[in-house]
């Protein structure tokens, strides 16, 4: 080497990867340096160590303000991976030499700094023209306030993104874009895997000359870009280089010229150009710097896949890692793969599908120009031969194979805060183990491991951690059991460091944090449901608190609508007191009073509402209803809530939809006989009340999806009435009712909707007497053949296998 190699890549290609250890081979430099935060220096040993797997990312976080966080991903087929682990297996020196993250993390969010003035001999911008963010993309932080959010920067086709945004006026050029462009290709991504990722495979371990001639091509083409284009609206790139300029000098007069710098392509001609010591130091003056942390934290392929954040817009991680684990024959093998998770899913795939789409793909290929088959000509030939032209199972391919559900590993020793340390024993210890694709958890509470996932699960999300997330489960409803969906998130690693600053365990943070939000609270559903969050995850030392807080704002709030929202969660929080061991005494008496006060002042409450008001606080109505059935000796309450309902059903000061719902309310608790509730229908449907109050009605008793649809289809009384006056609304007031009526009868299920149709369509029962008892379903007779019935006896006493008196005691 007669001088720096300078080995430009485009970050997470395969075939930059192979490039980069072919480069090295052939060069064996006494030192590597990596665009990257140096503050990771330390941590670059513990990617020889045997638990680190792939995809991982060096997280950096401001000490002051954790959720102030950028990552630097790195898969497998990452050039800066391979080039890590080439030097730590030559025992070579390895170091970061990008801005550090000090200076980036303290840089605003979406502001760039004072614009930098270029070195005197840098080529001056040219006028900015149209494109994206920087595909060849620098390997800097996706920092923002918000991790989870867009990055600054905006999508990097390479995955790699700088802190920063152009200030107003820059446009962003797209370098890969516009060489694609240039050579006739409207797809950039294909340009690529045509001219690097498919060109010489099988050859990308020789050495000589030829392990350096892609990055001569790309360096020569980038410098003519960057002639063009100046930064190319990536104007804090101008102090990234600078600094980068800065450590390589220093390592030159450490190592001499056997250096090799592993860095975005888009740098390498900022690199090579010679600047002052002088000019790039003033680059770099004044800086704003933070405190900051750093570890390694693993990653996912799914958010290598993401257009936001420092997902980099890799759209096919799965198939990028493929094309650089494959020692030959890509195609073949990824053909063997996609059929491999089709039979596994049940589909029909035998060999001959996997030879005939491997046929197909090279075919497409060939007709394309392409020198391999690429993603696009193996998706085709899947789809066309495996999935009979379907793309129902071509997303699981997409899914499951060309993004992939990979989740990488660090080992227990990285450095990590005490709160994830706690979260990581008891992850073993509860032999929950992290992992990237979404997977369903049932929870039996009477387990103690079960119970001790579900405090564990109710804690994290309590602290912001996500990690899992309530679901319906298939079974039993009951308070025993809990079902959860869980995935995790990179992201999550920075919501357990902005958690840390609770307490240095799950238990203590949560309790802390369950504290303080009870005393910052102000509104009393804000504290019930905090209450019931404090039950669920079992917090003993916080329950005192938050009760204290709930007594007193419950004392304090006299609206009806507040202590209705709240109501809800402490019945449910009552609940958990059998099967979690917690004293709920204090609960209950709190809960008992919100009823109390519920039931006198719902009934004026609900005068005088609007059409808004008036559907909100039909929701409290049911809420309240389903509550009082939960608490302790209800029997009493229950019937001064039916009382209550009874009012409203029959006050004409109450909104339509709330007289309609407690009708609806005390029939199906049987308070209300069918014949009053027939009579209620026709006053409220009757000439005198006007069309949009009537369908208000309608909507409160049989609207939602609390099986109104089913008490019409059962009870043709009923729909008679409703039929009768919807053909009675005037023309004029039909289109104002009309959407309210949609909106009603929309939420019930298709069969419903088709029965009610049929019964409409047949017109009134002839029979006299309650419709329901004697009327058929469409399609089947008005009653019991006895002899047809008798028929199948027989049969089913074969089946069963049981005699006559067995069998007729089974029919009664």
């Amino acid at each position: 080497m007669t001088g720096p190699l300078l080995l430009g890549v485009r970050h997470h290609g395969p075939g930059s990867a192979r490039a980069v250890r072919a480069a090295l081979d052939a060069a064996s430099p006494r030192a590597v340096l990596i665009e990257g935060p140096p503050e990771g220096d330390a941590l670059l040993p513990l990617a020889a160590d045997e638990q680190m797997r792939p995809p991982v990312a060096l997280l950096a976080h401001a000490v002051d303000d954790p959720g102030r966080a950028a990552f630097w991903p790195l898969a497998e087929f990452s050039p800066e991976w391979v080039a890590i682990r080439w030097a730590l297996a030559h025992d070579v020196p390895v170091r970061f030499i990008d801005l550090p993250a000090a200076h980036s993390l303290a840089m605003e969010p979406g502001h760039a700094p004072a614009r930098p003035t270029a070195p005197a001999d840098a080529a001056p911008p040219a006028p900015a023209e149209a494109g994206s963010a920087d595909p060849t993309g620098s390997v800097g932080p996706s920092a923002s306030a918000d991790p989870t959010g867009p990055d600054p920067t905006g999508p990097d086709p390479t995955g790699a993104e700088s802190a920063g945004v152009a200030e107003p006026g820059d446009v962003r050029i797209d370098p890969i874009g516009v060489l694609a462009e240039a050579a006739g290709y409207d797809d950039p991504e294909r340009w690529w895997e045509d001219v690097v990722e498919h060109r010489g495979r099988g050859t990308g371990g020789a050495g000589g000359s030829d392990a350096y001639g892609p990055f001569v091509a790309l360096g020569e083409a980038m410098a003519a870009l960057r002639e063009t284009y100046g930064h190319g609206g990536h104007d804090r790139d101008l102090v990234r280089e600078a600094y980068m300029r800065v450590q390589l000098r220093a390592a030159r007069k450490e190592f001499g010229d056997g250096v090799a710098v592993v860095c975005g392509a888009w740098h390498v001609p900022a690199l090579a150009r010679k600047t002052t010591v002088a000019a790039d130091r003033a680059l770099l003056k004044g800086l704003p710097k933070v405190r900051t942390e750093m570890t390694w934290v693993p990653w996912t392929h799914r958010r290598l896949a993401r257009h936001s954040g420092y997902g980099a817009g890799i759209d096919s991680p799965g198939w990028y890692g493929h094309l650089f684990a494959a020692p030959d024959r890509p195609v073949e093998r990824w053909m063997t793969k996609v059929a491999g998770l089709l039979r596994d899913e049940d589909h029909m795939v035998s060999s001959a599908h996997v030879i005939e789409a491997v046929r197909l793909a090279e075919t497409l290929a060939v007709v394309r120009g392409r020198p391999l088959a690429g993603l696009s000509e193996t998706t085709d030939a899947v789809r066309a031969v495996m999935c009979d032209g379907s793309d129902v199972p071509l997303d699981l391919v997409r899914d499951r194979l060309v993004v992939g559900d990979v989740l990488g590993e660090v080992p227990d020793d990285a450095p990590a805060v005490p709160l994830q340390r706690d979260l990581a024993r008891q992850q073993r210890s509860l032999r929950l183990k992290p992992e990237a694709l979404e997977r369903e958890l049932e929870l039996d509470l009477r387990k103690d491991s079960d119970g001790g996932k579900s405090r564990l699960l109710h804690r994290l999300r309590l602290l912001g951690v996500h990690w899992g997330e309530p679901a319906a489960g298939r079974g039993s409803t009951g308070t025993f059991r809990e079902t959860w969906r869980l995935r995790w998130e990179p992201e999550l690693f920075v919501r357990v460091a902005e958690a840390g600053v609770w307490g240095t365990t799950v238990l203590s943070a949560a309790t802390a944090k369950a504290e303080s939000q009870a005393l910052a609270a102000t509104a009393l559903g804000d504290v019930t449901a905090l209450a019931e969050q404090c039950l669920l995850a079992e917090l003993p030392d916080a329950l005192p608190v938050v009760m204290t807080a709930l007594a007193d704002r419950a004392a304090l709030d006299a609206d009806v609508s507040h202590l209705a929202q709240a109501l809800p969660a402490l019945a449910r929080s009552l609940r958990y007191g059998d099967v979690r061991a917690t004293d709920t005494a204090a609960l209950a008496e709190v809960a008992a009073g919100l009823a109390e006060r519920i039931c006198v002042g719902l009934p004026p409450a609900c005068g005088g509402l609007d059409a808004d008001a008036a559907a909100e606080m039909r929701g409290h109505l049911d809420g309240v209803h389903s509550a009082i059935g939960l608490l302790p000796d209800s029997a009493e309450m229950a019937g001064r809530w039916q009382a209550v309902l009874r009012k409203l059903a029959v006050r004409e000061s109450v909104p339509g939809v709330i007289r309609g719902r407690a009708a609806r309310l005390l029939l199906d608790d049987g308070r209300l006989a069918e014949d009053e509730a027939a009579r209620l229908m026709a006053l409220a449907l009757s000439p005198a009340t006007q069309p949009a109050e009537a369908a208000a009605w309608i909507e409160g008793f049989v609207g939602g999806t609390s099986g109104g649809g089913l008490l019409l289809v059962h009870d043709e009384r009923l729909l008679g009435l409703v039929d009768a006056w919807l053909t009675g609304v005037p023309a004029d007031a039909f289109t104002d009712v009309l959407p309210l009526l949609r909106r009603t009868f929309s939420a019930y299920e298709p069969g419903v909707r088709r029965t009610l149709g049929e019964l409409v369509r047949r017109g009134p029962a002839a029979a006299a007497g309650p419709a329901h008892a004697e009327t058929a379903v469409p399609g089947f007779g008005p009653g019991l053949d006895d002899a047809r019935a008798d028929a199948v006896l027989p049969v089913l006493r074969l089946l069963l296998g049981i005699d006559d008196n067995d069998l007729a005691g089974v029919a009664r």
